[in-house]
């Protein structure tokens, strides 16, 4: 799961406008008032332009807004807890957490009309796991047998194989699954949109159906993708899972900034906006009331480093700088006190999470924090600050970091490198940075694995790595419940010794929507507003 996805659109409980969670306990998704049921209508949705519509080429949060509508994947999360059920399969077993027998649902088709079966799902995820297709979710599939086959890790390497050896079609509904290695989260990891299946059609030709794409849930692309314009879906009248579609159609209006959906929002030309701007949070409130919600995130923002920097490479010199941030001063001036200042590496919707993880190392203390800074020898030359374009708020708290590291550190010199998302990302992923960096995650499931595998993976933009780490992810992917927590969470306690990431906030997303609308149930865990549940009040 390497590092993505700008923001995660989710919301919150019987409406408060703010959830406090417990560490290990359920999150209520946010849920409006409900209408008559009545079937039928059209409403929109606020959005950012999405990168691509193909499942396996896309990790970005606007584009899985859209495919929540378009495919069934293997499982879903529940709204209420994030615990694990099927979707597009009826079942799956294990006996050793390594071999995994799947079950699809029967009788039900693509769009196209193209039967769904166990293959489909099977020659979706050899697509996105062949290497030289470069498809962004490829890392996805690195749990399973065969992976490397796909991924010669040798520079100029050719790939032995073109498909998966762990995946086994038993029969038109039953796929086996065998992993390298005991995985407990695997089928939490089923409930990403990577593991979506595709037609035959889609992975033949993925180009032509990244912008038609052809799904098999309970909305259907109605024409096609409108670029920085619409995306419509409508109601696919085939459909025989579980998630009956309630409104006709959907339409996805595109918006260049938030600020502007907003603006849009409120003069009645979208119906529900996802993420509201944190600078818009109090006029939201007064504005919508009741059809306003603020609610717990898994989202988390850092700083990263670039540990084989010589300068950064000593962990005190990392302490120092987490201590000499105001994490509670940034979040309340920039964001209105909505999100929270991180104690953790990890979102406090997320089983396990430890309120207290980080300790003293994420407490505002300059004096401490100059004190070890000193000690370690300080840092020579320029302090270059890494940071994209996308939102005015990245620029906010990157100046306040810098002036408190001046401040509070002595450092004399900081220089901001901003950029757009698509330059940056190859950027850091290449270790070109010569600095600090903006790193956000947005969970793909309610694990602490998740937040470990996605900010630490080999190569990971930071450069560090530890064997010590390594065993503990291990142990707990190995097993399953309290001990696989307990496991992550000994990582952890690694992770944050060292420091490579800087934890910074936990987001708190912000929702609203119109009158027009009702049903609108949108969660912690899957990505975004669930499409097929909202109503429209005609």
């Amino acid at each position: 799961m390497t590092p993505r996805r700008p923001t995660v659109l989710t919301t919150s409980a019987a409406l408060a406008l703010t959830l406090t969670a417990t560490a290990c306990g359920p999150t209520e998704p946010a849920t409006s008032k409900s209408s008559s049921g009545r079937p039928g209508g059209t409403y929109s949705v606020a959005l950012t332009e999405p990168d691509h519509l193909l499942p396996g080429r896309t990790t970005s949060s606007y584009s899985l807004q859209v495919l929540q509508g378009l495919f069934d994947t293997p499982a879903t999360l529940d709204p209420r807890n994030g615990s694990v059920r099927p979707l597009a399969a009826t079942s799956w077993s294990t006996s050793d957490n390594t071999v995994w027998t799947i079950r699809f649902r029967p009788g039900t088709t693509f769009h196209n009309g193209e039967k769904v079966t166990a293959a489909s799902f099977a020659d979706a995820w050899n697509a996105a796991a062949y290497g030289p297709n470069g498809w962004d979710t490829n890392y996805y599939f690195s749990q399973i047998k065969g992976y490397e086959a796909l991924n010669p890790a040798e520079e100029g390497a050719e790939p032995t194989a073109r498909r998966l050896a762990g995946l086994k079609v038993l029969d038109a509904t039953t796929l086996q699954v065998t992993l390298k290695a005991p995985f407990g989260q695997f089928p939490m990891l089923l409930s990403f949109p990577a593991f979506a299946p595709l037609p035959t059609a889609a992975t033949a030709d993925p180009d032509r159906h990244d912008t038609a794409p052809i799904g098999n849930g309970p909305y259907r692309l109605d024409g096609r993708w409108e670029r920085n314009q619409k995306i419509t879906l409508k109601k696919f009248s085939a459909y025989r899972g579980p998630r009956t579609p309630m409104a006709d159609r959907v339409d996805f209006k595109i918006y260049t900034s938030r600020e502007t959906a907003f603006t849009e929002l409120q003069a009645g030309n979208v119906d529900i906006l996802t993420t509201v701007p944190a600078a818009n949070a109090p006029q939201a409130r007064r504005l919508f009331g009741d059809r306003f919600s603020v609610r717990p995130s898994g989202t988390m923002d850092y700083l990263g480093l670039p540990v084989k920097d010589p300068r950064f490479d000593d962990p005190r010199i990392r302490k120092a700088i987490s201590m000499a941030i105001d994490r509670k001063g940034i979040t309340q001036a920039i964001y209105n006190g909505v999100y929270k200042p991180a104690t953790s590496l990890v979102g406090d919707v997320i089983p396990g999470h430890r309120p207290d993880a980080c300790g003293p190392t994420c407490t505002y203390d300059p004096a401490a924090a100059r004190r070890l800074f000193d000690e370690a020898g300080g840092f020579e030359g320029t302090l270059e600050l890494y940071f994209s374009n996308a939102d005015t708020t990245y620029e906010q708290w990157m100046t306040s970091i810098a002036n408190q590291l001046k401040d509070n550190l002595g450092v004399k010199d900081v220089k901001f490198r901003k950029m757009a998302p698509a330059d940056l990302s190859p950027l850091l992923n290449e270790g070109r940075n010569k600095g600090p960096f903006r790193q956000n995650w947005v969970i793909d499931y309610p694990s602490i694995q998740n937040y470990l595998d996605g900010l630490y993976y080999p190569g990971n933009r930071s450069g560090w790595s530890d064997k010590e780490f390594d065993a503990l992810v291990q142990k707990g992917n190995a097993a399953q419940g309290a001990d696989a927590v307990a496991a992550y969470q000994q990582a952890e306690d690694i992770a944050l010794r060292e420091l490579p990431y800087i934890p910074l906030w936990n987001w708190q997303d912000q929702s609203a929507w119109s009158d027009r609308v009702a049903d609108v149930v949108i969660d912690p865990y899957v990505s975004g507003l669930h499409l097929d549940r909202v109503t429209v009040e005609q």
